[in-house]
């Protein structure tokens, strides 16, 4: 395989890696809860269910552009910029935003109510981020080519 197309390939996962959070971050999160019948506690149990998922998504893809990347060569980090914002970002997610999150969904699950907290708006932040990263990490990938 070329260096060509795996500049190519690293482009298409993060462009693959961007879309899914979008899907999943601004649309399946808020929409499952106006479908009828989701209760608070249902819906909290699906959201964990699926940022669990998209989490290990994420970093097997992060995983796949790296190893492009790595067999590539030197250039790759030259594109890589934005894409290690990205992975700074998802290390947040998953070693702090999303376990204090899963705390506080449990807590709603059991009948309780947390307190009040910045998190949920922290990780909103972080998705944006996330995803301006990623589009323009896929778009420094493509321009390797």
């Amino acid at each position: 395989m070329t260096t060509s197309y795996l500049y190519a390939a690293a482009a298409a996962l993060t462009f693959f890696w961007c879309g899914s959070v979008v899907a999943i971050s601004f649309l399946e999160a808020w929409l499952k809860f106006s479908a009828p019948g989701v209760t608070l506690p249902i819906g909290l149990s699906i959201g964990r269910l699926v940022f669990s998922a998209l989490n290990k998504l994420e970093w097997v893809l992060l995983i796949a552009c790296v190893i492009c990347g790595l067999v590539a060569g030197a250039r790759w980090w030259q594109g890589a910029t934005w894409l290690l914002l990205a992975a700074g970002i998802l290390l947040i997610e998953t070693f702090w935003l999303l376990p204090v999150l899963d705390k506080r969904a449990a807590c709603v699950m059991a009948g309780g109510q947390p307190g009040s907290s910045s998190t949920h708006l922290v990780f909103i932040a972080a998705e944006v981020i996330k995803v301006v990263g990623l589009v323009l990490a896929g778009i420094d990938l493509l321009k390797l080519r």
